[in-house]
């Protein structure tokens, strides 16, 4: 790759060994990992924020600038902070859709303003560990950073498998947990082929083999377990504008055979690979967060399943991959002769934005990792919490979004191609996430904390995993923590009565008394 082009891991040249000692280390430099630490700094903590690369803000400042929240008004402390914040930046009392350098912008400031301690490139290389508890954490850079407590804001899980936490990866059985809509899910009509696509090189000959990125496995069964990701994709920040855009190269090793499927689904006159209506701003509308939608689009299906427990360097092979897959995506939609002349015309006014992510080119410099490992702790967030079956007496948070997973295979069946494991339920109103989910079992570690890869079902996590509930998970983390070192407790020790009124303090939502409503996506529709 050039050298704009973006990377996710390098080797660390190992520095010279130095140790530090704070009340906190909060690994990843996320959404959830910045609104920890500088929730915990405000606090009067001895703080330091850890990123594995340089990038700041995660998601949230990658691209994905048109935020998933379900409802607005479930959410407060510091990611209502954040959002009114983007507000201010564009005259506004708050902002949920906007600019990635705007949101980079905010959480840097929000950094600034804080007393605490950030280090780039801390890839982490193992943790000292006495009894059940966490002692320090070791980079490859030669770091050692010693704390009372810890936080892993990062979206793999990497710190809570080195501390030995439980964890899974994958989708459970619906049996597991007496669920629904996890497992194997075949019959949704979103993000599939609306038309017959033969999947075969030679149309109707088996014997010719499967097109690109066609699995072939066997199906299984509705609603069974295995070990499949949801797809993961790059969160896109396309420009329209001839004087702020970069025209899409032509990938390394490119081959145009890896995008025949959509050419065929093209001829079969379906386009809905780019959903080109997402543009961030009215006051400008030039810049799109362009995600996955329709049957052959940007999530790179089926390519990820490695990612969750794999090296670095593993993970830096996948991540090349789908830079390849998406910007060979693009260059085949504005180039190849199979994609009609309108589309390619209607296509050609996109490019990069030259004024975003200056340090990769225009690309977004973080792949959208939707789901990886997901801890398993004394309580598990289920479907049946998302959809107000069952209420949890402990809650840090607030759900919001419906229950979602992207397809996780692409599948020949009966002579035709199939797209499996896209889940998307709407849930009737806000629901309230354990305590107890975002903290490990007692006999694994005493003082470390999980907003993100917490203890949840596939498909609850499917709901649970916005960006604004992270950041409220996170902040709820950073309280117990401070909490727990204050009084000299385990985290399983602390009171959740004594955590709940910080938490109310701090203005963030643990309860829900609207009316009920169906909540989908970024929108909100009054239940008849």
């Amino acid at each position: 790759m050039s050298k704009k082009s973006p990377y996710y891991y390098e080797p660390q040249v190992r520095a010279r060994n130095f140790e530090l000692s704070v009340d906190l280390v909060v690994y990843g430099a996320t959404s959830g990992g910045v609104s920890a630490a500088v929730h915990a700094a405000r606090r009067g903590k001895k703080v330091v924020l850890l990123a594995f690369g340089h990038h700041v803000g995660g998601l949230t400042s990658a691209g994905l600038g048109r935020t998933d929240y379900g409802r607005r008004d479930a959410y407060g402390g510091l990611a209502l902070e954040f959002y009114r914040r983007v507000g201010e930046y564009y005259g506004e009392k708050e902002a949920w859709y906007f600019e990635p350098s705007v949101a980079s912008k905010v959480f840097r400031d929000l950094m600034q303003e804080s007393n605490l301690q950030f280090f780039q490139h801390q890839a982490l290389s193992g943790v000292i560990k006495e009894g059940g508890r966490l002692v320090a954490l070791k980079t490859e850079a030669g770091g050692c950073f010693r704390a009372a407590m810890f936080i892993d804001a990062s979206y793999e899980g990497d710190l809570m498998a080195a501390a030995g936490v439980s964890f899974t990866v994958g989708r459970e059985s619906n049996e597991q947990y007496g669920e629904q809509f996890n497992g194997i899910h075949f019959g949704h009509p979103n993000h599939n082929f609306r038309v017959f696509v033969d999947p075969y090189r030679t149309p109707g000959k088996p014997s010719s083999g499967l097109l690109p990125n066609i699995q072939d496995v066997a199906p299984g069964r509705q609603g069974e377990g295995d070990s499949c990701v949801q797809a993961y994709n790059f969160r896109m920040c396309l420009s329209r504008n001839p004087a702020n855009r970069i025209a899409f190269a032509c990938p390394p090793d490119y081959e145009p055979e890896n995008y025949s499927l959509l050419a065929r689904y093209l001829e079969a006159g379906i386009w809905d690979a780019l959903r080109l209506s997402h543009w961030l701003r009215p006051e400008k509308p030039d810049k799109s967060d362009t995600n996955n939608f329709g049957g052959f689009s940007s999530d790179y299906i089926g390519m990820n399943h490695a990612w969750p427990t794999a090296s670095y360097v593993e993970r830096e092979k996948i991540f090349q991959q789908h830079v390849r897959y998406t910007m060979g995506l693009h260059y085949f939609l504005h180039n190849d002769p199979r994609v009609p002349e309108d589309i390619r015309q209607e296509v050609s006014v996109l490019g990069l934005p030259a004024d975003e992510f200056p340090e990769t080119g225009g690309w977004p410099p973080e792949l959208y990792v939707r789901e990886a490992r997901r801890m398993v702790g004394d309580y598990v967030m289920t479907e049946q919490e998302c959809v107000g079956q069952r209420s949890v007496p402990d809650p840090v948070g607030l759900g919001a979004y419906q229950m979602d997973s992207h397809h996780c295979r692409r599948l020949a069946l009966h002579g035709r191609v199939v797209n499996e494991g896209n889940v998307e339920i709407w849930v009737a109103k806000p629901y309230g996430i354990s305590y107890r989910s975002v903290i490990p079992k007692r006999a694994e570690c005493e003082n470390l904390l999980v907003p993100w890869c917490l203890s949840a079902s596939h498909i609850a996590f499917g709901s649970i995993r916005m960006e604004p509930v992270f950041m409220t998970l996170a902040q709820s983390c950073a309280e117990a923590a401070c909490l727990a070192l204050e009084l000299g407790q385990a985290v399983q020790d602390l009171s959740y009565e004594k955590l709940k009124s910080a938490l109310l303090l701090h203005q963030i939502p643990l309860s829900w008394k609207g009316p009920s409503r169906l909540v989908h996506g970024g929108l909100d529709h009054t239940k008849s």
